[in-house]
């Protein structure tokens, strides 16, 4: 799973930055070329809701290999043209794909070991997802100047369609029964835990797409750099040390180096750039614990399927939620403001990362 999972999530980064791109040497706009990403995450994110009822009644293994399957195999009808209809439908085929493939790989931690070593399997499963994230962003972009573009949309389709051959040394996870009519796919139980992933990605959708604007141009790169390997290293550690300590021992420490972080960012912002690297570092490390957490925690309210749906949706609408919001906020008061609130956003969910609220709820 973890092989099928690096391979399909390959596909995903090679090709993030490298589709604007591509469209805009096309002579499309700005604002048309974010549109090919914009439409790969709507999509993505209305897939994902329909994964509850979808696992309800398919092998997991199946579902995961059609999601890393329908990333990879629209990925060459880009070289056909950069008209942007054609961009648009290839995209939203492949926001299919990857709302599959994150919501089954996610639902599949918890499906293939047992209960008392989920953090440590979604852990790994950061890792899997983190490493190339870190590695292929940059890289889609640099292998465009070195082998072209059409070259790259080959091994981008190729990539992914390879790693679903690794869903055959994969156990069987038996679909469960149909939930009764009326039954809710997000229990109530879930809202806290949801309201603190959502906040996290909601300051981590932020930072990506405004920190090269907020601080100098040479401190930015080695800071995302940081943020990306803070992060995986982060959901690691939480992993670890979620089975031994209880999963809200650590999330309530994650929450507030997620808040330092972000505060640190604000104090970078104003004119301190080189704290700019510390506060990356320290939000990534944050971040990257409450991913694995609540994941963790969102599976021991409720059953894979739904848990994985919510907290996928947290993650995806959090992000593009913290793109559109900073924007609006950066314009409106500025960037050291615009990243103290989001401080603040997160700092306040600090009540809801408690075990007492959960069983509460």
């Amino acid at each position: 799973m973890l092989a099928a999972t690096a391979g399909g999530f390959a596909g995903y980064a090679l090709l993030l930055p490298v589709v604007p791109l591509w469209a805009v040497e096309g002579g499309a706009g700005e604002v048309a070329a974010g549109a090919t990403n914009a439409v790969f995450m709507l999509v993505t994110v209305l897939t994902q809701l329909s994964m509850p009822w979808l696992l309800k009644r398919l092998d997991h293994r199946v579902a995961f290999a059609l999601g890393t399957m329908l990333i990879g195999i629209p990925s060459p009808l880009y070289v056909l043209s950069r008209e942007l209809w054609l961009l648009l439908g290839v995209s939203g085929l492949r926001g299919v794909g990857f709302g599959l493939l994150t919501v089954t790989g996610a639902a599949l931690v918890a499906e293939l070991v047992p209960a008392a070593q989920r953090a440590r399997a979604a852990g790994l499963y950061g890792l899997s997802v983190g490493l190339p994230n870190v590695l292929f962003l940059p890289v889609g972009v640099w292998l465009t100047q070195q082998i072209g573009f059409g070259p790259l949309f080959w091994i981008a389709g190729a990539l992914p369609v390879a790693a679903a051959a690794a869903v055959l040394g994969m156990s069987r996870v038996r679909a469960r029964a149909a939930e009764p009519a009326g039954t809710s796919a997000f229990p109530l139980a879930l809202l806290p835990t949801w309201t603190v992933m959502t906040a996290a990605a909601v300051a981590a959708g932020g930072l990506v797409a405004f920190l090269p604007l907020a601080v100098a141009g040479s401190v930015a790169p080695a800071a995302l750099m940081a943020f990306g390997a803070a992060t995986m290293l982060g959901r690691w550690v939480a992993g670890r040390l979620g089975d031994r300590l209880g999963q809200h021992r650590v999330l309530v420490p994650a929450v507030v180096l997620s808040g330092l972080g972000t505060g640190v960012l604000a104090v970078a912002a104003w004119g301190a750039d080189p704290l700019a690297l510390l506060g990356a570092a320290v939000f990534g490390a944050g971040f990257g614990a409450v991913q694995n957490i609540t994941l963790v925690v969102m599976f021991e309210q409720t059953e894979s399927g739904p848990a994985s749906t919510a907290w996928n949706i947290a993650y995806d609408a959090g992000q593009g939620l913290g793109s559109i919001g900073f924007g609006i906020l950066v314009t409106l008061s500025g960037y050291p403001l615009t990243f103290a609130i989001a401080a603040i956003l997160v700092t306040v969910c600090l009540p809801l990362a408690t075990a007492r609220w959960a069983r509460r709820c």
